[in-house]
């Protein structure tokens, strides 16, 4: 047994049944033997999964192709002008996007300031190092706030996925949601239901026919963490886009006869796995975002929904408008190959979706670009701070 195995236990033999989403922080984020600190070798054909980063450096150079489309848009900004990236992992991203700043738009490299939110020191340092080059143009911080007020673009990539998710069973006869916990039996852990009440039933509103023919024991997940990193960073964008690129569904989605037990999945040397309970720390806990509550969320906080898309949608339009730039005419089989892997549906086309948001501040921003194509509903143990938290 692992010593972060032996920490979890301790844990529930003090406290009883934990929630799941206990579970997961311990399991990815404690600061020493979290999955997300011990080791930066997870994404890739070595590691557990693939990103849109990993297939190469195309992915970023769209980005910041539109990055920049939105920046110069907007020239009264001058200096004040912010990228902040949340959830950076190594900073692999940040690289690509700034490298081809730097080459394609030296004007505005020098003018803005790109943010690094990481809480994790040790994230901190494979970031730095990857980034060494760009030290200047970089700033860290551990949460949101700690980039100020901010005037230009906050995203994420394949974060809030990450975040700690509680997990719900329909209990068909009584008519009534209860939530699942983690206990102890032996050495092993198991599945518990957390004696009611636990004051955090879902916040998925079904209509009663649809409660009435549930199938019993049907399980959903709720990222609190996720809907409050979303608001915060609505509230410290003083002008311009927050967007992230993640798999998720809506709330009309999340309900389907497929998805009988939910979209939480562990993932280990690519292979995916419905036995989240195993080997804490040693492999990836992953949950469908749910972007219905994420869009909710920032217009509650002020903004305006510009789209919410399929990434190949988004990336497709990035490249239709850059086939004209210079950084772009020279497209070669590289470029193909990294573009097909991120918009084809039997690869990273398939799951992931953007929902981009804007405040306009004084009026200088351009009117939307997007039109969202895909339909949203309106609507004792050591740790630290999940990415962005405040």
């Amino acid at each position: 047994m692992s010593e972060l195995a032996d920490l979890i236990r301790t844990e529930i033999a003090a406290q009883g049944i934990i929630p799941f989403a206990r579970f997961m922080e311990l399991a990815l984020y404690h600061p020493r033997l979290g999955y997300y600190e011990a080791s930066r070798h997870q994404v890739g054909f070595p590691g557990d999964f693939y990103t849109s980063v990993s297939t190469g450096e195309l992915f970023g150079q769209l980005l910041a192709f539109r990055f920049a489309c939105w920046l110069d848009a907007d020239p009264e900004a001058g200096g004040g002008r912010r990228m902040v990236e949340a959830g950076a992992h190594d900073g692999r991203l940040a690289r690509d996007i700034l490298t081809w700043l730097r080459e394609h738009r030296p004007e505005l490299y020098g003018q803005i300031q790109y943010w690094i939110i990481e809480p994790s020191p040790q994230r901190q340092v494979w970031q730095r190092e990857t980034l060494r080059e760009f030290a200047p143009q970089i700033h860290w911080g551990e949460h949101l706030h700690s980039a100020g007020r901010i005037n230009g673009i906050i995203f994420s990539n394949e974060l809030l996925d990450a975040l700690p998710v509680h997990r719900f069973g329909w209990d068909a006869s009584g008519q009534a949601w209860f939530e699942w916990g983690v206990a102890l039996d032996g050495d092993k852990f198991r599945w518990a239901k957390i004696p009611a009440p636990t004051g955090r039933e879902p916040a998925i509103q079904l209509p009663g026919e649809l409660l009435r023919v549930l199938p019993d024991g049907y399980v959903v997940e709720t990222c609190p963490a996720a809907e409050q990193w979303w608001h915060t960073a609505a509230g410290r964008l003083e002008q311009g886009w927050l967007l992230t690129l993640d798999y998720g569904f809506t709330t009309e989605e999340m309900i389907s006869p497929g998805r009988r037990r939910g979209t939480l999945r562990a993932y280990h040397r690519h292979h995916i796995s419905d036995d989240l309970l195993v080997n804490a720390g040693e492999q990836d806990l992953t949950a469908h975002v749910n972007f219905s509550t994420l869009q909710a969320a920032g217009e509650r906080a002020g903004l305006t929904t510009e789209g919410y898309l399929t990434q190949p949608q988004f990336l497709t339009r990035i490249l239709s408008d850059a086939v004209t730039d210079n950084a772009f005419r020279d497209w070669t089989a590289r470029r193909t190959r990294q573009f097909q892997t991120l918009t084809h549906p039997e690869h990273l086309g398939r799951a992931f979706k953007v929902l981009i948001q804007q405040r306009r501040g004084g009026g200088n921003l351009p009117p939307p670009q997007f039109q969202s194509e895909l339909p949203l509903a309106t609507g004792g143990t050591e740790t630290r701070p999940l990415p962005g938290a405040s």
